[in-house]
């Protein structure tokens, strides 16, 4: 008979198991028994450990998340979802693959987005030029124009995923340049003709034009996002009381959210939570109000209010520092060539009498041509007048606070944060080498030496590397107009306090660019959570024995496997006991064959 003989036990429990019998004494017998239990506990703990292992782990830290993120993305991982979304610009479009473990199950916790990185540890992105717009006058070929940035992104997300990963084509300045019906034309194409080759979940609302404003809030939702501002405050954080949607509800504290400032060459725009209630000074002023403000949730849930934001977004076109410039130089060539006709001093019409420019370097030579006019331009690089010379173009007027008269909410200068992007980094880093925390004081000193240092000498110390990698011979040029423009920008446009001190610029956060598809796809996906929610809810309304699967509770399953357990075991003692009851008939038996078996002796 096959035995299987448990060696690794003490000598005064030495005994052997057999496959129809337990031959041990009573107490060895006993102690056999719960070593059996606890060792199948034992190897149910580490079955345990390896399955829920695989789960996502909740975060403790988010900063470490953040570095986390720069894994690659496990696609072998069946509890990973995804999401794709294709950024239609003006000059081209990119497609960006996106990934989250399953919500943790806190109705105030958002879904943990990260951006998908491939085996080299590199964002799944992919750009392809022109822009969807130049498609205008032949909209049937929309679908053809964007198929190798959906096969990219298909060939990255795993293909059982696909009939569950939404897709968003979302297209922004170059479209919303089209007519109504050439946006229509081009929407509906793709709407028709892209799940016929694909499988992802997409609809008509998930093909859209959106607006400087929405394209301003998603950048702002994924700077914060990054930032882990939506995250729960703990005692060292900075927070804010928000005011909630009626007065009869109790404000909410919760993290401070912190504010966005991007000045591109051709706009200016800026983005910042309003957590106060506000009051307008007129209808009229209410009215303009409703163009600027955005109040959404980003929770899961419609009825609670934790992740209600309320954020002034616009954008001023022309209020970049390539178009500011322009504007700059199209002023002093008209005023010139107009003075010109009433005096007899001929002002930049030639080298010798050139017009004196106090936004270019000390001693540079620059010319303008307009029309089949050309302005001969000199550098005074005279900062404090550059300033005097800029602010004009701010369109500043009696009872506005922002450029161009348009309604700016009011900013709690002593409890906010805000970062400023582009041209804020480049005017600040750039050659003047003091990007990060902004000082209004330190900052007027670098940009006046800098305008005041000669022009042969700031090309020197380019020759020699001095600046950074990112400054050029056109950089140097307009430094001293834009960081003046800049300046005026902050202080007389925006109002920031000159003694302000919660203003950083920078060029990427915590090393990587975040880009407004990021907020894009959190406010998109942010109702999916609820699904989670009300089936684990539905779980817990039920018994446990109700419940469709014994990994949602592992006592339970513990349980049940213990009494397997024992179940086997008291099976084999029973047939212990049969085989013993079979034995002592045998050996009755074997007693009778040997008497009869005596008597037939001779």
């Amino acid at each position: 008979m096959a035995r299987i003989t448990l060696s690794c036990l003490p000598a005064s429990w030495y005994c052997s198991v057999s496959l129809l019998s337990l031959g041990c004494a009573p107490r060895q017998r006993l102690l056999l028994l719960l070593l059996l239990i606890t060792s199948a506990l034992l190897l149910l703990a580490s079955h345990q450990r390896q399955l829920w292992g695989s789960q996502p782990r909740p975060r403790v830290n988010k900063y470490l998340s953040m570095a986390e993120s720069m894994e690659v993305t496990n696609v072998l991982n069946p509890a990973l979802n995804y999401g794709v979304v294709v950024d239609c610009g003006s000059s081209g479009s990119r497609v960006f693959v996106y990934y989250w473990p399953p919500h943790n199950g806190n109705p105030h916790t958002l879904l943990d987005i990260r951006q998908m990185r491939d085996r080299d540890h590199k964002p799944v992105v992919k750009k392809i030029k022109p822009g969807i717009s130049t498609l205008a006058s032949r909209p049937a070929q929309a679908s053809v124009y964007l198929q190798p940035l959906l096969s990219f992104a298909a060939a990255h997300v795993p293909q059982s995923k696909h009939k569950e990963t939404p897709l968003y084509i979302l297209c922004t300045a170059g479209m919303r340049l089209l007519s109504d019906s050439q946006q229509a034309a081009i929407l509906d194409d793709l709407v028709t003709d892209v799940p016929l080759e694909f499988d992802f979940l997409f609809s008509r609302s998930h093909a859209e034009v959106i607006s400087g404003k929405q394209e301003g809030v998603y950048a702002w939702i994924g700077i914060n996002f990054v930032l882990g501002r939506f995250d729960h405050a703990d005692g060292e954080d900075a927070t804010v009381e928000v005011s909630a949607g009626s007065q009869s509800q109790p404000p909410i504290s919760r993290r401070r959210t912190v504010g966005i400032m991007d000045m591109g060459g051709a706009s200016l725009q800026i983005a910042y939570e309003v957590p106060d209630a506000i009051s307008f000074s007129s209808p009229q002023e209410e009215e303009a109000a409703k163009s600027v403000l955005a109040e959404f949730n980003l929770g899961c849930d419609v009825e609670r209010t934790q992740h209600v934001y309320r954020v002034y977004v616009t954008t001023f076109l022309g209020f970049g520092g390539n178009m500011a410039r322009q504007r700059y130089e199209d002023h002093i060539v008209n005023s010139t060539f107009a003075k010109n006709r009433f005096l007899t001093a001929q002002t930049g019409l030639s080298e010798d009498k050139p017009y004196l420019d106090p936004c270019l370097p000390l001693g540079m030579s620059d010319t303008v041509v307009r029309d089949n006019r050309t302005l001969f331009l000199r550098g005074q690089g005279d900062w404090s007048r550059c300033q005097e010379a800029v602010r004009p173009f701010l369109g500043l007027h009696n009872g506005t606070m922002s450029p161009q008269g348009v309604y700016q909410a009011p900013i709690n200068f002593s409890n906010s944060e805000f970062y400023g992007f582009s041209e804020f980094f480049y005017c600040m880093e750039d050659v003047l080498r003091i990007g990060g925390q902004y000082h209004s004081g330190r900052y007027s000193q670098a940009a006046k030496d800098y305008c005041a240092t000669r022009w042969s000498t700031l090309k020197r110390r380019l020759d020699d590397q001095l600046f950074s990698q990112q400054a050029d011979i056109s950089r140097l040029r307009y430094q001293c107009f834009k960081s003046a423009w800049m300046f005026e920008v902050l202080h007389s446009g925006f109002r920031f306090p000159p003694e302000y001190r919660s203003l950083k610029t920078a060029q990427l956060v915590y090393d990587k660019e975040v880009q407004w598809t990021l907020g894009a796809i959190l406010f998109k996906t942010r109702f999916l959570p609820l699904r989670d929610l009300q089936q684990e809810t539905l779980r817990q309304n039920h018994p446990g024995w109700l419940r469709p699967s014994f990994v949602y509770n592992h006592h339970l399953f513990s349980l049940c496997v213990l009494v397997v357990v024992l179940a086997i075991l008291l099976y084999i003692l029973r047939l212990r006991r049969i085989h013993q009851r079979e034995l002592r008939q045998a050996e009755v038996l074997d007693l009778l064959w040997a008497e009869e078996g005596e008597a037939l002796l001779p």
